[in-house]
């Protein structure tokens, strides 16, 4: 019973993990290159959206509809949805200058109301709304390994996101700290006016840090939609909170990839606390207890913020021209 209880706490950390690890490895990015992008949780809904409608579409348009047509139908629908998200923010604060914060707090407004709008057409007064070919299709196991006695419950029990985001967490360190580009970017990010002056073109490493980094953000609300929450849409609050958490995350890993990794399966497995370690301890009084427990992730996040503000240790802190406009005039 409790082996039973402690591998499903572990399969729904990994896969609540998996939600923001997606969202953070986007922001990382996008704060690499010293851009504040408040309107990940409203770009997670963007790409959660785009992402399930057309799946949704296909799946109910097609009479024999393929698995493999609904995985690249909705990864690249999402992406591209969450990136023209952080086009918008790019436009708005990289050309217009205008202010990061509240510019990504209007998009988080803006993603959640476009999603919840055109959602409420798409469920058509359902209360929810399902894709179980799309749902199948991401949720595969990989054969053989799956059915290895607890190895294969705790560790091959995942669709290929899961997976995926490991993959490309690796990569964004690789890229960041071992290419050319990588490097430029992160100067754009420290210090704008002195990468101009190297002959690094700010405008273009931005728009693409910020849109790219979207993008991947976008991912992870499709995870959330087609794999976490059994390929159903219903118009409901949760991915903003995911979105929240997810921000939260990239200032618990220091603006670190690899960190995202592990950081993103200690917040599942924090905020799955509720649910699983009274039953452990045989507790009865849960639910005066559960918001207590889902607090635990976000004051963790406070914790590191107070120890690395005390440490002042430079290679963990955000980059210094994060949250400002560049004016070229003014270098």
């Amino acid at each position: 019973m409790i082996q039973t209880s402690i591998i499903a706490w572990i399969l729904r950390a990994v896969q609540f993990g998996t939600i923001i690890m997606f969202g953070s490895m986007g922001e990382i990015l996008t704060e690499k290159s010293g851009n504040l992008n408040l309107g990940v949780p409203g770009i997670m809904y963007l790409g959660a959206f785009a992402g399930f409608a057309s799946a949704y579409l296909y799946e109910n348009g097609t009479p024999a509809p393929i698995g493999i047509v609904c995985i690249l139908l909705a990864l690249i629908s999402a992406f591209l949805a969450a990136a023209f998200g952080g086009l918008i923010y790019s436009f708005l604060t990289i050309t217009l200058r205008a202010n990061q914060n509240v510019t990504g707090l209007a998009l988080t407004t803006f993603g959640m109301g476009v999603a919840n709008f055109f959602g409420a057409y798409l469920l058509q007064g359902e209360v929810y709304t399902a894709a179980p070919v799309t749902n199948a299709a991401f949720t595969a196991k990989i054969p053989g390994l799956s059915s290895i006695p607890v190895v294969g419950e705790a560790v091959f029990s995942y669709g290929f996101l899961a997976y995926a985001a490991i993959i490309c967490a690796i990569i964004l360190h690789w890229f960041l700290n071992k290419t050319r580009t990588g490097l430029n970017l992160r100067a754009v990010g420290e210090n704008p006016g002195t990468a101009d002056a190297a002959g690094i073109d700010v405008t273009k490493y931005k728009y693409l840090a910020t849109v790219i980094g979207a993008g991947i953000s976008g991912i992870g609300g499709l995870y959330y939609v087609l794999d976490y929450n059994n390929g159903i849409w219903a118009t409901t609050g949760q991915i903003e909170a995911l979105g929240w958490l997810a921000v939260a995350l990239v200032i618990f890993t220091t603006w670190k990839p690899l960190n995202a990794i592990w950081g993103a399966y200690l917040f599942g497995l924090l905020y799955w606390l509720y649910n699983f370690l009274p039953k452990l301890l045989g507790a009865t009084d849960v639910e005066r207890t559960q918001s207590l427990y889902q607090m635990i992730p976000y004051l963790v996040t406070i914790l590191v913020l107070i120890v690395v503000s005390m440490r002042r240790k430079r290679e963990s802190q955000p980059p210094a021209s994060l949250g400002l406009a560049y004016f070229r005039e003014e270098r």
